[in-house]
């Protein structure tokens, strides 16, 4: 049966509701911390601000401290309650979110380190702008992490939608840089740097989709990974029509 928001916490055990509830509370913390990490980032690369790309390296640590501990909670849940239905496919849609933020807190502070290294090579020269790129695949994290909240599968298909316009903004970029290279061989080390940087973009981009994926399957149980999002967009839709129950 389809998951709502309301399903979770109605347990006998008033412990167990608080727990899932926490489960939640936590992941969206962890989420509104990356995002901060990706805001600044992109601060730093458009504004070539080295003392925030610093601060956002080394708060790639708090991120990787919230992994471990959400990791630990889940096993805790795990191990004492042995959940079944809804309640497990939420653990699992919790651990591979998890997974996917930090992933993302990587990819921030790969774009910062960039800063640091343009910094070094040549902190005079125009770069494309990528500030837009860079609020399209924030805003992508903030909408999945919203569909998470609220537990909306309307919403985690928009940003299915959406991914695609990161994509191509990262092509322009891509295109762009390449022909500064083709023009003077001499920007090729500052060129690719920004690639990477343009590159770590687009791959939050990415994981934000994979979140939005996991919502579709904590509440209505269906894997759709792995196929087009007109298929996705069926396989949904059809669960609802049908009262969002699971294929088996």
């Amino acid at each position: 049966m389809t998951l709502g928001k309301d399903d979770i916490g109605h347990h006998i055990s008033q412990q167990y509701n608080q727990d899932l509830e926490n489960l939640r509370s936590h992941v969206l913390h962890m989420g509104g911390v990356v995002e901060r990490q990706i805001a600044d980032a992109i601060s730093a690369l458009e504004d070539g601000d080295t003392q925030l790309a610093a601060s956002v390296v080394g708060g790639d640590l708090q991120v990787n401290a919230l992994e471990l501990n959400l990791d630990e909670e889940c096993s805790r849940i795990l191990a004492r309650r042995q959940p079944a239905a809804g309640d497990l496919r939420l653990i699992f849609a919790v651990i591979k979110t998890v997974t996917d933020l930090e992933r993302i807190g990587d990819q921030a502070e790969r774009v910062a380190r960039t800063v640091l290294e343009l910094a070094n090579l040549d902190p005079g020269r125009s770069r494309p702008p990528m500030r837009h790129m860079g609020e399209l695949a924030r805003r992508l994290l903030n909408k999945a992490l919203d569909a998470f909240a609220r537990m909306d599968v309307t919403a985690a298909l928009e940003v299915e939608r959406e991914d695609l316009a990161v994509d191509q903004e990262y092509e322009a970029v891509l295109r762009q840089l390449v022909t500064y290279m083709m023009e003077d061989p001499r920007t090729i080390t500052w060129a690719l740097n920004l690639v990477w940087a343009a590159r770590a973009l687009e791959r939050i981009g990415d994981h934000s989709k994979n979140i939005a994926e996991y919502v579709i399957y904590l509440v209505q149980g269906k894997d759709v990974r792995h196929v087009s999002i007109e298929e996705r967009e069926r396989q949904v839709q059809g669960a609802e029509a049908a009262g969002g129950t699971p294929a088996a």
